[in-house]
């Protein structure tokens, strides 16, 4: 299965899946409190840094984005750049040739920001 996911990342889980059986264990594993996202890119990030010590410069590209996912209830969110939009923010980085060839996500980060209190201020 997991071949499958990887060799088309844009397409949905019941899309990728054989069966209905299979789609249910995918969002059971996914939905798994034990199972982060960090030991998931863990071997990804290892292979990214191998490929990097073959080459003699490496360009390490950052940006933040935000993943929306308004209107879904999904535990874990907070407010993007407005306070009615809901998601979280992502931190990754990029290893990337100087001939522009990918070598991999070298690192992520990802958080959602806490809701404002009535006195318009963020916790903490």
């Amino acid at each position: 299965m997991m071949e499958r996911f990887s060799a088309n990342p844009t397409a949905s889980i019941p899309d990728t899946c054989d069966s209905w059986s299979e789609t249910c264990a995918a969002y059971r594993f996914l939905g798994n409190a034990e199972v982060e996202w960090e030991a998931i890119l863990a071997p990804h990030w290892a292979r990214t840094e191998e490929r990097m010590r073959a080459q003699p410069v490496v360009l390490c590209i950052q940006d933040t984005t935000e993943l929306d996912f308004n209107g879904q209830e999904i535990d874990g969110l907070g407010p993007l750049n407005y306070e009615t939009r809901r998601g979280m923010y992502l931190h990754p980085t990029y290893a990337v040739t100087t001939d522009r060839e990918p070598l991999g996500v070298l690192a992520a980060w990802m958080w959602a920001r806490e809701k404002r209190g009535a006195d318009g201020v963020r916790p903490g």
